[in-house]
């Protein structure tokens, strides 16, 4: 009984039902708004009523009223991608994506909003594609093969448009065909024409052998007659999505592409005969859909040859000795870089490259967008242990360093917070660095490096390690040194992603951290931030201008104080000589915010907020250092501490991580 009432609690929890507290009656389970039976009756009543099942004619009575039912595979797939919605972003309203992206007009679609980050102009390229495949341009006689090192998303991305397939409208399709195919193909060719006008619909394609076969002898060829169903879309069941996995070389029977000729029936039909073909190959399951080709190159050339005319001529060869048979579908390819450098060396492979779009799926190489992605992975999983704060930014900062490509215009660190859309100004003067420069010099960066999947499996090796169940990122760091140790790579690359974590990342996280003890103790810290945000403000404003200061309380007016200026700005290195035109850039953006409608605070400016808040650590150095270094503190002191542990808790620390963190602070910061 109780293991019988265990089971419909946790199929109520699947289904996020309330469920009240049982009452036992006559050795039965009555919940109240709870009746599995109910719930089985209700779903399979639905999809019946959903189910559509008739004659052609009665297909062409819903064509008259919903011309959109008899779309083609790609423009099913567009339509699929941009309902949800799309988010046209201006980056002269945003000011980090136009420091990203310059004058580029970015769209971001809704479809991919939930899975896929820092790869908005990719995605762009694949809509794209659908576009124009959908407007039944070349693209829609087109490969869409996707290439990027592993980990990259190539697969994840296949997975989201199957998705969509199999959460999307059921299609129409001939009740039997083994190719579920367009009722429309029964109309003959020459009243096509006349259909086409009626129906406000553009024919394409034939009836399969199959079909073909039962119209003449089951039907009589009179078409009007032949039943349509209503037809949904399943990968494991094989509707509308063909899988094909790597092939062993010594055994490719292309079978597995386009079905075959059934033995058994040999004997009862002549060899011609359509009633001997079994079409159950990929290209058969996958017509109106999607046929996915995993690792594609992997395959060899001839092998591949059914999906040039699949492409070209959306046509498959039919087993044995039948005609072709018209296909309509998506052929998606995906592969790793090694392979297509492979396979496009060789020229004899010309007639497939012509008939590829490909696309290049890179790692992403924002810091902010690489850090939702491992929330998004963490999510999904059953990882239940506490997170440390800033812990995902250093694992992300150390995966967006190694996919990095070196510079001679600046450090990795600085290269990494460029293209996370920051702004930065080289040290001791005004002039900013140019994110388009740094990426011309490296053309193919984000294409190599750490994947995310090396990273999860550093989380989870530091969870398992850890007697707390929490994790921070000391002890992540200490994991990826010991990871990096054990890769398979290069002596030099495995140098560099060492010299990484323990100086790159290490100094990062202690100024990160020192911010964040700071920010702990100061009581009211973006209070006196914003305050000294604009007193900077104004008295820039007052330099700049050559005009004087209205004091609030007396009224008098008094010179710009350059005191309080230059010890702003020499936080951050800005020279005296440099002084005047970092005053005149702050100046010249904070009235291009206003002018925009924006909101001036305090960390609108990259390198003023730095600024500041360098100035509001210094302040509390000296006291801070004592506090979290000192083994024997007075009364004062334990006060001071224990309100600084208490905001830390406010912040996202546990117990566990804010004792480690501020005994790693106390060994590490404010040395003398």
């Amino acid at each position: 009984m109780l293991a019988a009432y265990n089971i419909l609690k946790y199929i109520g929890q699947s289904l996020k039902i309330d469920i009240s507290k049982p009452i036992l009656k006559k050795g039965a389970i009555c919940m109240e708004r709870f009746d599995i039976s109910s719930i089985i009756q209700k779903d399979r009543a639905e999809k019946r009523s959903k189910g559509f099942e008739g004659t052609f004619l009665d297909y062409v009575e819903l064509l008259k009223h919903e011309p959109e039912i008899a779309r083609l595979s790609h423009q099913r797939l567009y339509n699929l991608i941009t309902e949800p919605g799309i988010e046209v972003i201006s980056t002269d309203e945003n000011p980090r994506l136009r420091r990203i992206y310059g004058n580029d007009t970015i769209k971001k679609y809704n479809f991919f909003a939930d899975d896929f980050f820092g790869i908005d102009k990719t995605i762009m390229k694949i809509v794209r594609y659908f576009h124009s495949a959908a407007m039944a341009g070349e693209e829609s006689r087109q490969v869409l093969y996707l290439v990027g090192p592993v980990g990259s998303g190539k697969s994840s991305m296949m997975e989201k448009l199957k998705q969509a397939l199999e959460m999307s409208l059921p299609i129409y399709s001939i009740k039997g065909c083994p190719m579920r195919e367009e009722p429309l193909h029964l109309v003959p060719k020459h009243l096509r024409d006349d259909f086409e006008k009626i129906l406000n619909v553009k024919i394409e394609g034939d009836l399969c052998p199959v079909c073909r076969y039962r119209l003449k002898n089951e039907y009589n060829k009179e078409f009007e007659k032949f039943p349509v169903v209503s037809a949904d879309f399943s990968v494991r069941s094989r509707k509308g999505i063909g899988v094909v996995p790597p092939v062993d070389p010594n055994n490719q029977d292309t079978s597995v592409l386009t079905g075959s000729v059934d033995i058994s029936k040999i004997d009862l039909y002549p060899e011609d005969d359509p009633r001997v073909l079994s079409l159950n190959g990929a290209f058969n399951a996958g017509n109106r859909g999607i046929v996915e080709f995993i690792e594609v190159f992997k395959n060899e050339t001839e092998y591949l040859h059914t999906m040039i005319t699949a492409t070209q001529e959306k046509s498959i060869p039919s087993p044995g000795k039948g005609s072709m048979i018209y296909f309509d579908g998506v052929i998606l390819a995906h592969s790793n870089e090694a392979e297509w450098n492979k396979f496009k060396s060789d020229h004899t492979n010309e007639a497939i490259l012509d008939r590829i779009v490909k696309i290049e799926i890179p790692y992403c190489l924002e810091l902010d967008e690489e850090v939702k992605i491992y929330n998004k992975i963490l999510k999904k999983s059953r990882f239940n242990a506490h997170i440390s704060p800033h812990t995902l930014k250093v694992v992300s900062m150390f995966a967006i360093l190694t996919r990095l490509s070196p510079s001679n215009k600046v450090d990795p660190m600085t290269k990494l917070k460029i293209y996370n859309g920051e702004e930065i100004v080289e040290k001791g003067m005004t002039r900013k660095i140019d994110i388009e420069e740094l990426k011309d010099e490296a053309e193919r960066e984000g294409l190599s490096g750490i994947s995310t999947r090396f990273i999860m499996k550093a989380l989870d090796i530091t969870l398992s390690e850890s007697e707390h169940n929490c994790i921070n990122p000391i002890s992540v760091m200490e994991t990826l040194v010991r990871q990096i140790k054990e890769l398979a790579i290069k002596d030099e690359d495995k140098t560099r992603y060492l010299n990484f974590v323990q100086d790159s990342l290490r100094k990062e996280y202690n100024k990160i951290l020192e911010k964040e003890v700071t920010k702990a103790f100061i009581h009211g810290y973006r209070e006196q931030a914003e305050s000294l945000f604009n007193n900077y403000l104004d008295h820039s404003e007052a330099f700049v201008n050559k005009t004087k200061i209205k004091d609030i309380n007396t009224g008098e007016e008094l010179e710009p104080d350059e005191k309080f200026l230059k010890s702003i700005e020499e936080q951050i290195g800005i020279t005296s000589t440099a002084s005047k035109g970092f005053r005149a850039d702050v100046t010249a953006y904070m009235f291009y915010v206003l002018r925009n409608g924006g909101r001036l605070n305090y960390d609108s400016y990259e390198p003023l907020k730095e600024a500041i808040d360098k100035k509001l650590t210094l302040s509390v150095k000296e006291i801070s250092r004592i506090i979290t270094k000192a083994k024997v503190r007075d009364k004062e002191q334990n006060e001071k501490f224990d309100a600084m542990v208490d905001e830390m808790k406010k912040n996202g620390y546990c117990d566990h991580c804010c004792n480690v963190i501020l005994k790693y602070a106390a060994n590490n910061l404010w040395k003398d």
